[in-house]
Protein backbone atom coordinates (compact mmCIF):
# COMPACT_ATOMS: atom_id res chain seq x y z
CA UNK A 1 0.00 0.00 0.00
CA UNK A 2 2.76 2.16 0.85
CA UNK A 3 4.74 1.38 -2.33
CA UNK A 4 1.33 2.00 -4.28
CA UNK A 5 1.07 5.85 -2.62
CA UNK A 6 4.54 6.57 -3.28
CA UNK A 7 4.17 6.24 -6.52
CA UNK A 8 0.96 8.09 -6.92
CA UNK A 9 3.23 10.88 -5.58
CA UNK A 10 5.28 10.44 -7.42
CA UNK A 11 3.44 10.55 -10.29
CA UNK A 12 1.66 13.57 -9.75
CA UNK A 13 4.87 15.64 -9.15
CA UNK A 14 5.87 17.79 -11.95
CA UNK A 15 9.26 16.30 -13.60
CA UNK A 16 10.05 20.09 -14.58
CA UNK A 17 9.84 23.35 -12.73
CA UNK A 18 7.92 26.03 -15.24
CA UNK A 19 10.13 29.33 -14.69
CA UNK A 20 8.61 32.37 -16.57
CA UNK A 21 10.64 34.83 -18.07
CA UNK A 22 9.77 37.29 -15.73
CA UNK A 23 10.88 35.30 -12.85
CA UNK A 24 13.95 34.70 -14.34
CA UNK A 25 14.21 38.62 -14.53
CA UNK A 26 13.03 39.05 -10.71
CA UNK A 27 15.53 36.67 -9.32
CA UNK A 28 18.29 38.65 -11.85
CA UNK A 29 17.22 41.75 -10.79
CA UNK A 30 17.74 40.71 -6.80
CA UNK A 31 20.68 39.60 -7.54
CA UNK A 32 21.84 42.94 -8.66
CA UNK A 33 20.62 45.17 -5.93
CA UNK A 34 22.38 42.50 -3.12
CA UNK A 35 25.64 43.63 -5.37
CA UNK A 36 24.64 47.54 -5.31
CA UNK A 37 23.69 47.32 -1.80
CA UNK A 38 27.08 45.26 -1.16
CA UNK A 39 29.12 48.26 -3.49
CA UNK A 40 27.44 51.43 -1.19
CA UNK A 41 26.87 49.88 2.26
CA UNK A 42 30.30 47.68 2.18
CA UNK A 43 32.62 48.54 -0.47
CA UNK A 44 31.75 52.36 -0.57
CA UNK A 45 34.73 53.35 1.61
CA UNK A 46 37.31 50.93 1.84
CA UNK A 47 38.16 49.42 5.19
CA UNK A 48 39.05 46.47 6.83
CA UNK A 49 36.09 44.54 6.99
CA UNK A 50 35.64 43.48 10.67
CA UNK A 51 34.36 39.88 12.32
CA UNK A 52 31.20 41.04 13.24
CA UNK A 53 30.81 43.03 10.13
CA UNK A 54 30.98 39.54 8.87
CA UNK A 55 29.64 37.82 10.75
CA UNK A 56 26.03 39.77 10.24
CA UNK A 57 26.70 39.53 6.06
CA UNK A 58 26.74 36.05 5.85
CA UNK A 59 23.54 35.85 8.15
CA UNK A 60 22.00 38.30 5.66
CA UNK A 61 22.77 35.87 2.58
CA UNK A 62 22.11 32.96 4.36
CA UNK A 63 18.81 34.02 5.33
CA UNK A 64 18.49 35.31 1.83
CA UNK A 65 19.31 32.35 -0.03
CA UNK A 66 16.71 30.43 2.67
CA UNK A 67 13.33 32.50 2.09
CA UNK A 68 14.43 32.08 -1.95
CA UNK A 69 14.27 28.45 -1.15
CA UNK A 70 11.14 28.50 0.83
CA UNK A 71 9.59 30.99 -2.48
CA UNK A 72 10.61 27.99 -4.45
CA UNK A 73 8.84 25.60 -1.79
CA UNK A 74 5.07 27.49 -1.98
CA UNK A 75 4.80 28.90 -5.41
CA UNK A 76 7.01 25.55 -7.23
CA UNK A 77 6.97 22.17 -5.28
CA UNK A 78 8.29 21.00 -2.41
CA UNK A 79 10.37 18.29 -3.87
CA UNK A 80 11.86 21.24 -6.38
CA UNK A 81 12.86 23.19 -2.64
CA UNK A 82 14.65 19.88 -1.58
CA UNK A 83 16.86 20.16 -4.26
CA UNK A 84 17.61 23.67 -4.28
CA UNK A 85 18.51 23.38 -0.76
CA UNK A 86 20.28 20.10 -1.35
CA UNK A 87 22.19 21.76 -4.07
CA UNK A 88 23.03 25.57 -1.89
CA UNK A 89 24.37 23.39 0.43
CA UNK A 90 27.05 21.17 -1.42
CA UNK A 91 28.08 24.69 -3.65
CA UNK A 92 28.61 26.41 -0.11
CA UNK A 93 30.50 23.88 1.19
CA UNK A 94 32.66 23.45 -2.03
CA UNK A 95 33.30 27.07 -1.70
CA UNK A 96 34.53 26.81 1.41
CA UNK A 97 37.24 24.28 0.53
CA UNK A 98 38.05 27.21 -1.79
CA UNK A 99 38.63 29.83 0.78
CA UNK A 100 41.81 28.51 1.28
CA UNK A 101 43.15 29.25 -2.32
CA UNK A 102 42.33 32.76 -2.21
CA UNK A 103 43.98 33.31 1.17
CA UNK A 104 46.80 31.86 -0.65
CA UNK A 105 46.17 34.21 -4.01
CA UNK A 106 45.43 37.55 -1.94
CA UNK A 107 48.45 36.55 0.13
CA UNK A 108 50.81 35.89 -3.13
CA UNK A 109 49.67 39.40 -4.22
CA UNK A 110 49.84 40.93 -0.66
CA UNK A 111 46.67 42.42 -1.29
CA UNK A 112 46.43 45.39 1.34
CA UNK A 113 43.38 44.51 3.73
CA UNK A 114 41.20 47.70 2.97
CA UNK A 115 40.60 46.35 -0.68
CA UNK A 116 40.30 42.46 -0.42
CA UNK A 117 36.65 43.05 -0.21
CA UNK A 118 36.69 44.36 -3.52
CA UNK A 119 38.78 42.10 -5.28
CA UNK A 120 36.59 39.21 -3.75
CA UNK A 121 33.36 40.99 -5.10
CA UNK A 122 34.76 41.82 -8.44
CA UNK A 123 36.08 38.54 -9.06
CA UNK A 124 33.20 36.83 -7.95
CA UNK A 125 30.73 38.48 -9.78
CA UNK A 126 33.17 37.76 -13.05
CA UNK A 127 33.25 33.79 -12.17
CA UNK A 128 29.01 34.09 -11.77
CA UNK A 129 28.55 34.99 -15.53
CA UNK A 130 30.76 32.59 -16.73
CA UNK A 131 29.27 29.84 -14.60
CA UNK A 132 25.94 31.10 -16.22
CA UNK A 133 27.36 30.19 -20.05
CA UNK A 134 28.70 27.44 -18.34
CA UNK A 135 25.27 26.10 -16.53
CA UNK A 136 23.35 26.66 -19.08
CA UNK A 137 25.47 24.79 -22.22
CA UNK A 138 25.17 21.58 -19.43
CA UNK A 139 21.73 22.43 -19.20
CA UNK A 140 21.18 22.30 -23.12
CA UNK A 141 23.95 19.44 -23.24
CA UNK A 142 21.80 17.04 -20.34
CA UNK A 143 18.63 18.11 -22.41
CA UNK A 144 19.72 16.20 -25.35
CA UNK A 145 22.06 13.48 -24.21
CA UNK A 146 21.77 11.19 -21.56
CA UNK A 147 25.29 9.91 -21.54
CA UNK A 148 26.60 13.13 -20.47
CA UNK A 149 26.09 12.30 -16.68
CA UNK A 150 28.47 9.20 -17.45
CA UNK A 151 31.06 12.04 -17.75
CA UNK A 152 29.68 14.46 -14.97
CA UNK A 153 29.97 11.49 -12.96
CA UNK A 154 33.42 10.41 -13.76
CA UNK A 155 34.65 13.70 -13.48
CA UNK A 156 33.13 14.01 -9.98
CA UNK A 157 34.89 10.41 -8.90
CA UNK A 158 37.88 11.56 -10.46
CA UNK A 159 38.48 14.73 -8.42
CA UNK A 160 36.92 12.89 -5.18
CA UNK A 161 40.23 10.59 -5.26
CA UNK A 162 42.43 13.17 -6.24
CA UNK A 163 41.24 15.29 -3.30
CA UNK A 164 42.00 12.65 -0.79
CA UNK A 165 45.51 12.02 -2.63
CA UNK A 166 46.25 15.64 -1.88
CA UNK A 167 44.99 16.13 1.17
CA UNK A 168 48.26 16.06 2.99
CA UNK A 169 50.64 18.18 0.43
CA UNK A 170 50.75 22.13 0.91
CA UNK A 171 48.97 23.97 -1.69
CA UNK A 172 51.04 26.66 -3.15
CA UNK A 173 49.66 28.92 -5.54
CA UNK A 174 51.09 29.02 -8.85
CA UNK A 175 49.48 32.08 -11.79
CA UNK A 176 47.35 30.43 -14.06
CA UNK A 177 47.84 30.62 -18.04
CA UNK A 178 44.86 33.94 -18.29
CA UNK A 179 47.03 35.71 -15.18
CA UNK A 180 50.78 34.92 -17.64
CA UNK A 181 48.83 35.77 -20.56
CA UNK A 182 47.48 39.27 -18.40
CA UNK A 183 51.16 39.92 -16.88
CA UNK A 184 52.95 39.43 -20.76
CA UNK A 185 50.55 41.34 -22.95
CA UNK A 186 49.78 44.22 -20.99
CA UNK A 187 52.48 46.53 -18.57
CA UNK A 188 51.60 45.91 -15.13
CA UNK A 189 52.82 47.72 -12.62
CA UNK A 190 54.90 46.85 -9.46
CA UNK A 191 53.03 48.29 -6.61
CA UNK A 192 48.84 49.01 -5.94
CA UNK A 193 47.53 52.51 -6.35
CA UNK A 194 44.38 52.32 -4.13
CA UNK A 195 41.64 50.54 -5.59
CA UNK A 196 42.33 51.45 -9.02
CA UNK A 197 42.69 48.42 -11.42
CA UNK A 198 44.75 50.85 -14.16
CA UNK A 199 46.65 54.00 -13.88
CA UNK A 200 48.63 56.70 -16.43
CA UNK A 201 52.06 57.06 -15.85
CA UNK A 202 54.22 59.09 -18.36
CA UNK A 203 51.57 59.09 -20.61
CA UNK A 204 51.15 54.90 -20.72
CA UNK A 205 48.30 53.18 -18.99
CA UNK A 206 49.22 50.58 -17.02
CA UNK A 207 47.56 47.68 -15.07
CA UNK A 208 47.97 47.66 -11.39
CA UNK A 209 48.36 44.66 -9.53
CA UNK A 210 44.79 44.73 -8.54
CA UNK A 211 43.79 44.07 -11.73
CA UNK A 212 45.78 40.98 -11.73
CA UNK A 213 44.50 39.51 -8.79
CA UNK A 214 40.86 40.17 -9.45
CA UNK A 215 41.50 38.52 -12.63
CA UNK A 216 43.52 35.57 -10.84
CA UNK A 217 40.54 35.36 -8.38
CA UNK A 218 38.17 34.63 -11.04
CA UNK A 219 39.64 32.68 -12.94
CA UNK A 220 40.18 30.29 -10.32
CA UNK A 221 36.87 30.20 -9.09
CA UNK A 222 36.21 29.44 -12.82
CA UNK A 223 38.41 26.59 -12.33
CA UNK A 224 36.40 25.80 -9.42
CA UNK A 225 33.23 25.15 -11.59
CA UNK A 226 34.97 21.77 -12.90
CA UNK A 227 33.48 20.39 -9.56
CA UNK A 228 30.81 22.11 -8.50
CA UNK A 229 28.93 22.74 -11.67
CA UNK A 230 28.58 18.77 -12.65
CA UNK A 231 27.65 18.35 -8.90
CA UNK A 232 24.65 20.36 -8.50
CA UNK A 233 23.51 18.79 -12.03
CA UNK A 234 23.76 15.48 -10.09
CA UNK A 235 21.17 16.91 -7.81
CA UNK A 236 18.76 18.88 -9.72
CA UNK A 237 18.95 19.57 -13.51
CA UNK A 238 16.86 22.63 -13.56
CA UNK A 239 18.76 25.58 -15.06
CA UNK A 240 16.72 27.87 -12.61
CA UNK A 241 17.92 25.98 -9.34
CA UNK A 242 21.44 25.40 -10.62
CA UNK A 243 22.06 28.97 -11.49
CA UNK A 244 20.69 30.36 -7.98
CA UNK A 245 21.85 27.89 -5.91
CA UNK A 246 25.33 29.21 -7.30
CA UNK A 247 24.79 32.56 -7.20
CA UNK A 248 23.50 32.71 -3.49
CA UNK A 249 26.77 30.35 -2.64
CA UNK A 250 29.09 32.86 -4.58
CA UNK A 251 27.20 36.09 -2.84
CA UNK A 252 27.99 34.70 0.92
CA UNK A 253 31.20 33.39 0.01
CA UNK A 254 33.09 36.99 0.14
CA UNK A 255 31.71 37.42 3.80
CA UNK A 256 32.19 33.94 4.77
CA UNK A 257 36.17 34.55 3.69
CA UNK A 258 36.08 37.08 6.24
CA UNK A 259 34.51 35.68 9.25
CA UNK A 260 36.60 32.03 8.79
CA UNK A 261 40.41 33.42 8.56
CA UNK A 262 42.57 31.24 10.01
CA UNK A 263 39.41 29.03 11.03
CA UNK A 264 39.86 27.33 7.56
CA UNK A 265 43.11 25.62 8.59
CA UNK A 266 41.57 24.07 11.31
CA UNK A 267 38.72 22.16 9.05
CA UNK A 268 41.71 19.78 8.51
CA UNK A 269 39.52 16.81 7.39
CA UNK A 270 36.94 19.03 5.26
CA UNK A 271 38.71 17.82 1.95
CA UNK A 272 37.80 14.23 3.14
CA UNK A 273 34.19 15.07 3.37
CA UNK A 274 34.07 16.53 0.30
CA UNK A 275 35.85 13.70 -1.32
CA UNK A 276 33.13 11.64 0.33
CA UNK A 277 29.91 13.97 -0.77
CA UNK A 278 31.69 14.78 -4.55
CA UNK A 279 31.87 10.58 -4.68
CA UNK A 280 28.35 9.94 -3.51
CA UNK A 281 27.64 12.43 -6.35
CA UNK A 282 29.17 11.08 -8.99
CA UNK A 283 27.78 7.15 -8.04
CA UNK A 284 24.33 8.87 -7.89
CA UNK A 285 24.87 10.59 -11.68
CA UNK A 286 26.01 7.30 -12.75
CA UNK A 287 23.05 5.32 -10.97
CA UNK A 288 20.65 7.68 -12.52
CA UNK A 289 22.29 7.45 -16.51
CA UNK A 290 22.02 3.27 -16.04
CA UNK A 291 18.31 4.10 -15.11
CA UNK A 292 17.44 6.01 -18.11
CA UNK A 293 19.00 3.78 -20.41
CA UNK A 294 16.82 1.04 -18.15
CA UNK A 295 19.89 -1.01 -17.12
CA UNK A 296 19.51 -0.78 -13.31
CA UNK A 297 16.12 -1.17 -11.35
CA UNK A 298 14.33 2.39 -9.67
CA UNK A 299 14.82 1.28 -6.82
CA UNK A 300 19.04 2.29 -7.03
CA UNK A 301 17.85 5.92 -7.49
CA UNK A 302 19.31 8.08 -4.66
CA UNK A 303 16.68 10.44 -3.80
CA UNK A 304 17.19 14.23 -2.84
CA UNK A 305 16.32 13.60 0.71
CA UNK A 306 18.65 10.96 0.85
CA UNK A 307 21.36 12.99 -1.03
CA UNK A 308 20.21 15.94 1.41
CA UNK A 309 20.90 14.04 4.63
CA UNK A 310 23.96 12.48 3.62
CA UNK A 311 25.48 15.87 2.83
CA UNK A 312 24.69 17.52 6.20
CA UNK A 313 25.97 14.40 7.94
CA UNK A 314 28.67 14.00 6.28
CA UNK A 315 30.00 17.52 6.58
CA UNK A 316 28.35 17.81 10.42
CA UNK A 317 31.06 14.46 11.02
CA UNK A 318 33.79 16.26 8.96
CA UNK A 319 33.61 19.65 10.79
CA UNK A 320 33.22 17.86 14.49
CA UNK A 321 36.14 15.72 13.68
CA UNK A 322 38.35 18.63 12.34
CA UNK A 323 37.89 20.72 15.24
CA UNK A 324 38.22 17.97 17.48
CA UNK A 325 41.82 16.77 16.33
CA UNK A 326 42.83 21.11 16.04
CA UNK A 327 41.64 21.23 19.60
CA UNK A 328 43.61 17.74 21.08
CA UNK A 329 47.09 19.10 18.87
CA UNK A 330 46.52 22.39 20.63
CA UNK A 331 46.18 21.00 23.76
CA UNK A 332 48.97 18.76 22.61
CA UNK A 333 51.61 21.49 21.30
CA UNK A 334 50.38 23.71 25.09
Amino acid sequence: MSADVLLLAQAARPDRLDVPWWVWLATLGGLVVLLLLDLVIVDRKPHEVTTGEAARWVVFYVVCAILFGLGVWFFGDAHFAVEYFTGYITEYSLSVDNLFIFMVIMSSFAVPSIHQHRVLLIGIVLALLMRGVFIFAGAALIERFVWIFFIFGGILLYTAVSMVRKKDEDEEYKENAVVRWVRKAFPVTDDYHGAKSTVRIDGKRFLTPMFVVIVAIGSADLLFAVDSIPAIFGITQEPFLVFAANAFALMGLRQLYFLLGGLVDKLVYLSVGLAVILGFIGVKLVLHALHEYHLVPEWLEISNWLSLGVIVVVLAVTTWASLAKSKRDAAEQA
